[in-house]
């Protein structure tokens, strides 16, 4: 098998370090590799901010709600949303940017950090690091924000672990749903997501119990946790750093 490909189906979340530091010149090919990622009209609507300080670790992963893989990792990478960099750009030539004022900046700037932290992770595997996204850094937007000294029209949507891994062999990658109730022919088969679903939901228990896992939540289960009630603020700070998930100006 290809290798690229092979590395790619054999990702996984690793939650457990040795300690070790990240060599500086694999961070820094690391992170020209994520700046390298695909983005909107190379309109460049992410920023990325390094973290190796370890208090400063120690309460991310506090914010985090208690992840202590986090300070127990190398690094911490925050991929923000950044339309400072797009609204600077425009005001300087005497002109607006509504990109923070949209509903479509809003998606294209969670678009462009997605696909940033997958380069940035991708990177950091080949050079043998373990990695993990942190979505949890959005339960506490407004700490992060001033830990991080943002400006308006900047967001903090994502960040990603990185340090030596300790080894943790595993029976098998960590399933999902069978690829037929992922890729569809021609049109969506909502019957087939169904199917998908139980199928996964007994899969995934049987691998809880192969790794030793039986802890860890099922599929249903991580789901209702997340999404039965409101998670975050999410609207309510967007709105504080200066974002509207709107169509049109309000004065137009």
């Amino acid at each position: 098998m290809n290798e690229t490909i092979k590395q790619l189906q054999d990702r996984r979340s690793v939650r457990e370090f040795t300690g070790e530091n990240i060599k500086e010149k694999d961070l820094q090919a690391i992170l020209y590799t994520a700046q390298r990622a695909a983005n909107s009209v190379n309109g460049q609507q992410t920023s990325l901010i390094v973290i190796r300080d370890k208090q400063k670790l120690e309460k991310i992963a506090e914010l985090c709600g208690g992840q202590k893989h986090i300070a127990e990792a190398s690094v911490f990478v925050f991929v923000v949303m950044d339309f400072y960099r797009g609204v600077y750009a425009a005001e300087s030539v005497g002109k607006r940017n509504i990109g923070p004022l949209s509903a479509d900046g809003i998606l294209v700037g969670a678009i462009d950090a997605g696909i940033v932290v997958n380069a940035l992770q991708t990177a950091a595997i080949a050079l043998g690091y373990g990695t993990t996204v942190i979505g949890a850094i959005r339960k506490n937007s407004k700490e992060i924000i001033k830990m991080l000294g943002l400006p308006k029209y900047v967001f903090p949507l994502i960040g990603s672990t990185i340090g030596v891994p300790a080894e943790r062999p595993l029976t098998r990658v960590k399933p999902r749903v069978p690829l037929d109730t992922f890729a569809f022919e021609d049109k969506y088969d909502a019957e087939k997501v169904k199917e998908g679903v139980e199928f996964h939901e007994k899969d995934i228990n049987k691998w809880r119990k192969e790794n030793g896992t039986p802890q860890l939540p099922s599929y249903k289960e991580m789901i209702v946790r997340i999404y039965e009630n409101f998670y975050n603020e999410s609207k309510k700070e967007l709105e504080e750093q200066g974002f509207k998930f709107a169509d049109k100006l309000e004065e137009e």
